[in-house]
């Protein structure tokens, strides 16, 4: 059986805009979509109380309102709902996890060029054990594609490239997997980046150890995508690798990007989740959608 792509629907601008961006997700990977609600009441069967039929027809508007539009919208995709009587936290960490991905809305900041993710998008990104997006309220499928000759906004030109951050230190698959696979569903390059340091030293010492470090880092990363180059020969692999702090080149690198890939990596249990400072960081300021990836 399939597993649907997912997303998590309250009727909010945000959620619409993540519903559009599943919508076309799912299009390109060939999958259903699951549209999920989440309802903090009592099950129908438990109770036929008159002043829970309010909050329950309310809540069945929003996921019948959500689908309407989607199938006007997406006729193509196959949709599917359910509504969740259960936190919604709860509820979309066990929806996501039988998806194969997970799509949930961020509201933008005003003014400020990112976007936020609340409470619930961050506990659920802390606890699902598949790959989360969060894609902004103001997000249009004509923001994932260049715009045309004339500088204008389309859906004919090309998609725009795929950026995914990485250390080489820690190579990590999975995150390596999702994001070249993200770029041949499109057609568009792969930026991989890479941040480098150079370790404590004396002043005298600093250019020559800058150099090392740097020539180290860059050999490490083409050692790192050399299989990865064979595994997917048509997707244009670039490497960026700079002298700076992780996530300030990671938001830098995103600009004009049509989906940003970064990592996050499982605890062990009893050791409870995170999501790290890097990945928590470009959650709330990227301005393209955001795909977290949880790996070992």
């Amino acid at each position: 059986m399939l597993r649907p792509v997912v997303v998590g629907v309250d009727g909010s601008p945000e959620s619409l805009a993540a519903a559009d961006w599943a919508a076309g997700e799912a299009l390109r990977r060939g999958l259903p979509l699951l549209l999920v609600h989440a309802w903090e009441g009592l099950p129908s069967d438990t109770s036929s109380l008159p002043e829970l039929e309010a909050p329950r027809y309310w809540a069945r508007r929003i996921l019948r309102g959500s689908m309407d539009r989607l199938h006007e919208r997406h006729p193509q995709v196959r949709l599917g709902a359910e509504q969740i009587a259960r936190p919604a936290a709860d509820a979309l960490v066990a929806a996501g996890a039988e998806g194969e991905l997970l799509v949930l809305g961020s509201r933008a900041f005003s003014g400020l060029g990112g976007f936020m993710a609340g409470s619930v998008a961050l506990t659920t990104v802390a606890h699902v054990t598949r790959p989360v997006i969060l894609v902004r309220a103001d997000r249009t499928a004509e923001d994932d594609h260049l715009p045309d000759g004339d500088g204008r906004p389309s859906t004919r030109t090309p998609y725009r490239e795929v950026v995914v951050g990485v250390d080489t230190a820690h190579p990590c698959d999975e995150l390596l997997a999702f994001a070249l696979e993200s770029a041949a569903l499109r057609s568009a390059p792969l930026r991989v980046v890479h941040a480098w340091h150079v370790p404590y030293a004396q002043r005298a010492a600093v250019a020559r150890m800058s150099a090392v470090a740097r020539q180290a880092a860059e050999l490490a990363l083409e050692g790192m995508l050399r299989p990865w180059r064979e595994k997917y020969p048509t997707v244009q692999i670039q490497e960026r690798v700079e002298h700076a702090r992780p996530a300030q080149l990671l938001l830098e690198a995103s600009q004009g990007a049509g989906l940003l890939v970064v990592g996050r990596r499982v605890r062990p249990p009893g050791l409870g989740t995170h999501t790290g400072p890097v990945t928590h960081a470009v959650m709330h300021h990227v301005r393209c959608p955001v795909a977290v990836v949880p790996h070992e």
